[in-house]
C-alpha cells in the first residue's frame, strides 16, 4: 500500500500560511520526509462564491503549485486531486505533464476527473453537456502527443495537423494517467486509456451533488473493482498493472486528538484486501503547524508501521 496526500487548503478562507513557496516547500518535504509516496493539489480555477460559501475550498493552480513541489523533493511522486481535463486544451495539459515529468525526472501521475460544477464550466467556456466527450477526445490527444511525432487530430472538438511536442515526458512509454470518478463509464475509460482508476466515498447526497454513482460501503468499492477487473480483462490487460486510489476513514482523522493509529492500520488492510493500492490521506489545514505535526506523526504511527 501506498500514501498520498493532499496539500491541506481545502477551506475557504484558506490558512495564507500554507501558500507561500516555503509553506508549500515544508508541507512537500515533510511528506516525504515521512514516508508518503505521493503529494498533489486540487483543481478549481474558477469557482462560485456560492460553492465556496457552501463547504467548498480555494486552490493553487495545480501544475505550477506541483513543479514548486518537484524542485523542494527527490523521491515524492506528483499527483494532481485531481486536474478537471474539459476545462483546458489538452495539447497545453500534455505540455504542462511532459514538462512537470521531465523536472522531476519522471515523478508525475496524471490524474483527472470530468467534473461537476457549472458554474465553473460556465466562467471557463466550456460546454458543460459536452464534458464527457472532451475528456474521451482529450484523453487520447494527450496519449498521442505524448508519445507520437507529427500528431494530425481530426475531433469534434480539437483539430490538428502535423503537431509534433517536445521535449517528450521521460517516464516510458508516458506518465500514468488515473481516472476519478465512481460510474462504470469511468472504469470503462480506465480500461481503454488509464493505469489509476480514482473512485471516492460518496453517499447519495453527495453523489448527487458531484454527479456520479453513490458509493457509501466496503461492498461498494468492492463492486467497483470487480467491475473494472472485468473490464480490464475484457480488453486484455492485467488488472494487477491499474492502481485503485482510496481514502481510509478508520481511526479517524490523522492530526485529531482521538486519531487511532491501529485501527487505520486495520483499515489499510481491508482496503489493500479489496485491491486498493493507494490510500489519500487528509491532514489538517488550519495551520502549517498543525500540518506538518499530523503528517510527522502519520509517518512515524501509520506509515513506519505497514
Amino acid at each position: 500500500m501506498k500514501f498520498a496526500i493532499t496539500h491541506p487548503m481545502h477551506s475557504h478562507p484558506y490558512n495564507p500560511e500554507l501558500v507561500t513557496g516555503a509553506g508549500i516547500a515544508r508541507v512537500a518535504a515533510a511528506a516525504e520526509t515521512a514516508g508518503f509516496d505521493g503529494f498533489g493539489f486540487t483543481d478549481h480555477p474558477a469557482p462560485s462564491q456560492r460553492w465556496l460559501e457552501s463547504g467548498g475550498h480555494d486552490a493553487l493552480d495545480p501544475f505550477v503549485a506541483m513543479g514548486f513541489a518537484a524542485a523542494h523533493t527527490t523521491t515524492l511522486r506528483l499527483i494532481p486531486n485531481i486536474v478537471v481535463l474539459p476545462y483546458r486544451n489538452p495539447f497545453i495539459v500534455a505540455k504542462a505533464g511532459a514538462t512537470l515529468d521531465l523536472v522531476s525526472g519522471g515523478r508525475f501521475t496524471l490524474a483527472v476527473g470530468v467534473g461537476y460544477l457549472k458554474r465553473e464550466f460556465a466562467a471557463l467556456g466550456v460546454d458543460f453537456d459536452d464534458r464527457a466527450a472532451l475528456f474521451e477526445e482529450s484523453l487520447h490527444v494527450i496519449r498521442d502527443i505524448w508519445t507520437t511525432d507529427d500528431v494530425t487530430v481530426d475531433g469534434k472538438h480539437f483539430t490538428a495537423q502535423g503537431i509534433t511536442a517536445h521535449p517528450r515526458p521521460v517516464s516510458v512509454p508516458h506518465p500514468p494517467i488515473w481516472i476519478g470518478g465512481n460510474t462504470a463509464a469511468a472504469r470503462t475509460r480506465v480500461a481503454a486509456h488509464g493505469q489509476g482508476w480514482c473512485p471516492f466515498r460518496a453517499p447519495a447526497m453527495l453523489a448527487q451533488t458531484a454527479r456520479t454513482a453513490a458509493l457509501e460501503s466496503p461492498a461498494d468499492l468492492a463492486a467497483g473493482i470487480g467491475d473494472l477487473r472485468r473490464r480490464l480483462e475484457e480488453a486484455g490487460r492485467d488488472p494487477s498493472t491499474v492502481d485503485v486510489t482510496f481514502t481510509n476513514h478508520a481511526g479517524g482523522t490523522p492530526g485529531a486528538d482521538d486519531f487511532d493509529a491501529d485501527a487505520f492500520l486495520e483499515g489499510v488492510a481491508q482496503l489493500t484486501e479489496l485491491g486498493v493500492t493507494w490510500v489519500q490521506v487528509g491532514v489538517p489545514g488550519d495551520s502549517l503547524a498543525h500540518a506538518l505535526e499530523a503528517i510527522e506523526q502519520f509517518g512515524t504511527d501509520v506509515i513506519a508501521r505497514r
